[in-house]
């Protein structure tokens, strides 16, 4: 947990100052247009949350102002802490390597002479929170790194590969993920792939 948030505050630093987490020698991917609009919306809310309880409590119970003003800040600065992570921790294509990124949940590094195809394909994670998934047996499981519990383009293996993720290692023959862009990323990966497309 406490991982959890100085990730956080270190992200929400990094887009106040504007410099993205993208080391020299690798291409960001964008991916944070599908959760966007949703955290706007509850940080606003909470935004206006925090207000309103403050004055109210100001006039009817001073005594619990102070702790649920604490609370209030602390929500919403967490909260703009995760909207900072997508932002400023994109995928990263290297010369080798395409690490895929979920903010501050997931990251696998998938080694481009594995990958045969990439492909426009949409999938569903399980559960609303779960951001990496495993579905099917190995070896021929696919891994999900969902963002918003989705991913809309998909990576076909040359062979069954063993992926560190943070759920630990799995044996997968396909990758899906979310990009803001699937065509254009599909267009900028396939001249980089070494096995012919299936």
């Amino acid at each position: 947990a406490l991982k959890l948030e100085i990730t956080l505050y270190r992200a929400l630093g990094r887009w106040i100052v504007r410099r993205p987490d993208v080391p020299a020698g690798t291409e960001p991917i964008g991916y944070s247009r599908l959760v966007a609009p949703m955290l706007w919306l509850w940080i606003f809310g909470s935004a206006v949350e925090v207000v309103v309880l403050d004055v109210l409590l100001s006039r009817w119970w001073t005594p619990l102002r102070i702790p649920l003003l604490v609370l209030g800040v602390w929500g919403l600065v967490w909260m703009l802490g995760m909207m900072a992570a997508y932002r400023v921790r994109p995928h990263l294509l290297g010369e080798h390597t395409l690490q895929v990124r979920d903010g501050i949940h997931a990251r696998v590094d998938v080694p481009l002479e594995r990958i045969a195809a990439v492909r426009s394909v949409e999938h569903e994670l399980p559960g609303l929170l779960r951001s990496v998934h495993v579905e099917g047996d190995e070896p021929g499981a696919l891994l999900l790194v969902g963002v918003g519990s989705r991913t809309n383009l998909e990576l076909v293996l040359t062979e069954p590969t063993t992926l560190q993720t943070p759920r630990g290692p799995a044996t997968v023959s396909r990758v899906g993920m979310w990009v803001d862009e699937p065509r254009d990323v599909a267009a900028k990966l396939r001249p980089l792939l070494s096995a012919p497309l299936r």
